[in-house]
């Protein structure tokens, strides 16, 4: 486990976090395919909070994209960076998430996001977000649609609906990774399109709902919050 370092020019209002997104926006890579599924590395990245001690924890879980086996992982603890502001999450994590891909000893490969990218009501998530700090492909998968709507979905594994903004831009998929089970939602980050993030989404979930990068990573980043030292 490392110490993550909030920059000193990380933004500290709601305004600069903002102006932030709208500098980055532009800079998201929407024309790359990405990586093949099932090839390389596939890396998990996840938070877990400790909101007494002002406190945020980040797991990278590195499989190998074609058996899912563990490669790699780090973990990083620092304190949360920004305040709790819907939309504006990605600042509360990113130091945290930064340093624990920095410490892999192998590259990340796809890295998979427990939240949104282009999904995201100014277009930037933490997928988006990181893959632009990072130049890495990134996506998003997360447990519930936000603010966005999708057309009703067959009940197979593997149905998919397009997930929409309310003027019916399209920003990603509502996608059923089990049978007659709640849906994930995923969206593109970075360098990766969302038929590529999707196939993705579907060989990450061999057995259960959410991707085997993201059930990695929230249990090493939750495991990482207990073995700190009781506060004093």
């Amino acid at each position: 486990m490392i110490t993550a370092e909030v920059p000193a020019d990380w933004p500290a209002t709601e305004a600069e976090a903002r102006a932030v997104q709208d500098a980055l926006r532009g800079r998201v890579v929407l024309d790359e395919p990405g990586p093949p599924p099932g090839t390389g590395h596939v890396t998990g990245v996840d938070v877990a909070y400790d909101d007494a001690r002002d406190l945020v924890a980040a797991a990278a879980v590195v499989l190998d994209a074609a058996t899912l086996a563990v490669v790699a992982e780090a973990t990083a603890v620092g304190r949360v960076a920004f305040p709790y502001v819907p939309g504006l999450l990605a600042f509360r994590e990113l130091p945290a998430v930064r340093a624990a891909l920095d410490a892999l000893p192998c590259p990340p490969g796809l890295v998979v996001c427990d939240g949104y990218g282009l999904a995201h009501p100014r277009r930037l998530g933490l997928a988006a977000h990181l893959g632009v700090l990072t130049g890495l492909p990134t996506i998003g998968v997360a447990k519930n649609p936000f603010t966005f709507t999708h057309p009703a979905l067959a009940p197979a594994r593997g149905s998919t609906a397009p997930l929409l903004a309310e003027d019916e831009e399209e920003v990603g998929a509502a996608l059923r990774t089990r049978s007659e089970v709640k849906p994930v939602y995923v969206s593109v980050g970075h360098r990766v399109s969302l038929e590529t993030a999707v196939a993705h989404t579907l060989a990450l979930t061999p057995k259960y709902r959410l991707p085997e990068t993201t059930r990695r990573a929230d249990a090493l980043c939750r495991r990482a919050l207990r073995d700190l030292s009781p506060p004093a």
